[in-house]
């Protein structure tokens, strides 16, 4: 394990599974909901997307914080495998405890949460997605387990193996079935495969006899008092990330939640590239007693997303109508708006997990608490008026706006924690934006409805090259910088 510690090489190894493993997991997550908005009609896909926006709010606390409380304290223990194998089964025993009360819970509830909505058609999907639910805790649990010692390339195959797994499935049981409960029980197939599969990989890689061991690590009480303000941090989030989509079904039905919820999903898959880097990154912000934290490439990391996200939030809010078109089909015409609408939170959407888990590993997840309390509770009062006020449109501006106020205050708590310097992040902020508005430029004059294979593929070719040359001219990318990269392309 002691090569999991290296130094700017490692963490660049681990960018490259963790974004490979970011990748399959948005191809198969496009793929399945691609599939199913279009085998589904929006009543039912809105059915099935609020079965998902219900687990997806107990999802983190039915967690309780376990699962990235133990990634923070292996973090610290990289190398030592008896010490990691002691804090995993302190983890794994109170989660299965936990997280099961949860699942029971909303299986009983799920008639009543059905009657509130006057959806008959939603009390299965709930029940079966919350079966899914101990699966997915289990395969959180693990993947971060595997992103805290730095092998990530064991998570890429425990996440590419289970959202194989998960697709197969439902679009098999959709084939036969065609419903929302057919949909939710491939997820559960999904999960419950990747759970067994991540407990193979535990014992294979830590080794029998430090699993048997299991000595030393943080006591159980250290364990739960992390976990209890990451219970706080993560449910927060998950009211504030979910409320939008309950709000409109609550507010709208059932097929507005459709038509608001598919966009949503699309827009969640830009964010892998964040994703990846925060699984690279975050650990080496960790107070290890061998390794100072990896300050300087928190901030190259941000800069890339910055530059990043820019040119896709360009492109999507540009081309929202085409995009939805190709993807989702002519029954989601009302979710162009939503799309261009989300434009704010697809831009922000690859920094947020970087910066809060940066915080986590850094052992600060108290400070994100008013953060993410407040957020939340902005996001739904904001909703609650837009969507009276605008429709659901209105769902996805307040969603933008509050997570802008979450990302940049954990930015801020970065700065102030580790000394990240934010002068070159607003610099390169300001040169992207002079790099979007060429690239949306482009598009524009290409066409922005009802385009050709050609239109597609020059408006992306001449579109990104001019992002990239307005890049070089305003020196936000140096040639040195041009040609390392294409050298690492060279070299594999």
């Amino acid at each position: 394990m002691s090569g999991s510690s290296g130094g700017a090489s490692s963490i660049r190894r681990n960018a490259l599974f963790a974004l490979a493993s970011q990748g399959a997991t948005g191809i198969f997550t496009a793929a399945i909901t691609v599939y199913l908005v279009r085998a589904l009609d929006p009543a039912g896909y809105g059915v099935f997307a609020l079965a998902l926006g219900f687990a997806g709010v107990i999802a983190f606390p039915s967690d309780f914080g376990i699962s990235l409380s133990a990634a923070r304290f292996i973090a610290e223990r990289r190398g030592k495998p008896a010490e990691i194998a002691a804090v995993l089964a302190r983890a794994l025993g109170v989660k299965l405890v936990l997280t099961s009360s949860v699942v029971v819970a909303l299986i009983v509830l799920a008639q009543p949460i059905a009657d509130l909505y006057d959806e008959p058609d939603l009390a299965w999907p709930l029940r079966i997605v919350a079966i899914a639910l101990l699966g997915q805790a289990l395969v959180f649990l693990f993947a971060n387990v595997f992103v805290a010692m730095g092998r990530v390339a064991w998570q890429f195959v425990l996440i590419l193996a289970e959202a194989a797994t998960e697709a197969t499935a439902t679009i098999g049981l959709v084939l036969l079935a065609g419903s929302a409960t057919a949909a939710a029980t491939g997820r559960a197939v999904g999960y419950t495969v990747g759970a067994l599969l991540g407990a193979a990989f535990v014992l294979r890689l830590l080794g029998r006899r430090a699993v048997a061991e299991r000595r030393g690590g943080p006591p159980l009480r250290q364990l739960a008092s992390y976990a209890g303000t990451l219970l706080v941090v993560d449910g927060a989030y998950a009211i504030f990330a979910h409320a939008g989509l309950l709000l409109v079904g609550g507010i709208l039905g059932a097929t507005a939640a459709g038509v608001y919820g598919a966009p949503l999903k699309l827009a969640s898959v830009f964010g892998f590239l964040g994703l990846s880097l925060a699984q690279a990154i975050a650990p080496r912000l960790a107070r290890h007693p061998d390794e100072p934290p990896r300050v300087e490439a928190l901030l190259d990391g941000i800069r890339l997303l910055v530059i990043v996200q820019g040119a896709v939030t360009a492109i999507v809010v540009i081309w929202a109508e085409p995009i939805v078109e190709l993807i989702l089909g002519a029954q989601y015409q009302g979710s162009v708006e939503v799309l261009r609408a989300l434009g704010l939170f697809i831009f922000l959407t690859g920094l947020g997990p970087l910066v809060s888990a940066t915080l986590n590993f850094l052992g600060e997840a108290r400070r994100r608490v008013p953060i993410a309390i407040g957020c939340a509770a902005l996001n739904i009062a904001l909703a609650v008026a837009l969507i009276e006020e605008i429709g659901i449109t209105g769902a996805a501006w307040s969603f933008g706006i509050s997570y802008g106020i979450y990302v940049a205050g954990h930015i801020w708590l970065c700065r102030t924690l580790l000394g990240l310097r934010v002068r070159p992040l607003v610099l390169t902020a300001a040169r992207t934006a002079l790099a979007a508005a060429a690239l949306g430029g482009v598009l524009i004059l290409i066409g922005t409805a009802d385009l050709s294979p050609l239109e597609w593929i020059s408006g992306l070719v001449l579109g990104l090259v001019a992002f990239a040359a307005v890049l070089v001219l305003t020196r936000e990318i140096s040639g040195v910088e041009v040609r390392a990269l294409v050298g690492y392309v060279r070299r594999g």
